[in-house]
């Protein structure tokens, strides 16, 4: 059998959220699974992450899912609602939504809905993707509090930058956001995984982790063990095959790695058809028997080529780990000139996945 799998550790998105709670105490936890949990699995996720108070989707599939899964954790969708029925389905699925323009406000403002709903009003403070303008933002908040379907408004924006502690835009978002703050009172959200690692000026009353639930570090250039963060995920699968090669012999399409000297080629049975990067370079590690050896040449479909050397012993079988545990995803998404979040996202369904509490 061909032993390709992702396994997650649910012990370690706990332990990871307690590490969030720890940097970030006396806040409320807004736990971000997105994109099936990033990868992870978003029921069985969200099941393990039962203590935090709330949970965050991108849409209403995703909640759905959660709901028709038997999760009764507050859930807000971050994108907010597509259209008429979608408000309603939000209605009667007790979600709370975001509100960020200005066809969600009037769409509400035209609800004639019995049932009441919670609201997350989102300024624009600089990452112009989503939110209302500052100049728009007040008047907003008024609108929405005149409605009486709307149980209770928080606030909220989000960071564009929070990775990258030398650069001067984080401070700006905050010091913004801060100052409407003081005129609009209500529970506030604004600290994405960076936020919550790097700016506490940031964390307000509620916080929202994302990537860090998940092991992997939200800054540039560090790893998650180095936030005491363990990986949540662990791609492996198995050496299948060995080839001995002669100096100046090539591995691969394109014959873009030749053997500078006499070697062997372990062929691992994992390929960008399960999610492994193809633009991984030659050198990226793979961590066989508790060591990292080179990949070389091109990533195929269904297999990778590594360079064993001559010195170690080897069997047919032996576990490789892509990345996770002993290997951080980070460093294979440097190597490949891409983010964590991609890779973890990426894992396709033809890998097993494998849940351990």
């Amino acid at each position: 059998m061909r032993e390709t799998k992702a396994i997650i550790d649910l012990a370690a998105i706990r332990h990871n959220l307690e590490i969030a709670k720890q940097l970030a105490p006396n806040t409320k936890m807004m736990a971000v699974v997105k994109a099936d949990a990033y990868g992870h699995g978003i029921v069985q996720v969200a099941r393990a992450l039962a203590s935090a108070d709330a949970i965050a989707v991108a849409c209403m599939d995703e909640a759905l899912t959660l709901r028709e899964a038997g999760i009764s954790t507050d859930i807000i969708l971050l994108e907010g609602f597509f259209s008429e029925q979608e408000l309603r389905q939000a209605f009667e699925y007790q979600l709370q939504t975001v509100v960020h323009q200005e066809s969600q406000l009037k769409a509400l403002e035209d609800t004639s809905n019995d049932a009441k709903i919670k609201v997350w009003l989102k300024l624009d403070s600089g990452m112009n993707r989503l939110g209302f303008e500052p100049e728009d933002y007040q008047t907003a908040y008024e609108r929405l509090s005149q409605l009486k379907t709307v149980e209770k408004i928080y606030l909220m924006s989000h960071l564009a930058c929070a990775d990258d502690i030398d650069n001067a835009k984080s401070a700006a978002q905050i010091s913004e956001f801060k100052q409407y703050l003081q005129v609009i009172k209500g529970e506030a959200s604004l600290a994405n995984s960076a936020g919550v690692v790097a700016w506490p000026e940031s964390h307000l009353q509620w916080i929202r982790p994302g990537i860090l639930l998940y092991g992997c570090s939200p800054m540039l250039d560090f790893t998650g063990p180095q936030h005491q963060l363990k990986p949540a995920m662990t791609l492996e699968s198995q050496l299948f095959a060995i080839k001995h090669l002669k100096p100046g012999e090539t591995v691969g399409y394109g014959a873009t790695w030749q053997a500078p000297q006499e070697t062997r080629i372990g062929v691992i049975a994992i390929g960008y058809g399960d999610g492994y990067p193809h633009h991984a370079k030659s050198g990226t590690p793979v961590l066989i028997n508790g060591k990292t050896y080179p990949l070389v040449g091109r990533v195929s479909m269904d297999m990778i080529t590594v360079d064993l050397g001559l010195e170690d012993q080897f069997e047919l079988g032996d576990k490789a780990i892509l990345w996770g545990n002993g290997l951080p995803v980070e460093i294979i998404a440097k190597h490949a000139n891409t983010i964590p979040w991609s890779l973890l996202c990426g894992v396709t369904s033809r890998v097993k996945f494998l849940w351990q509490d």
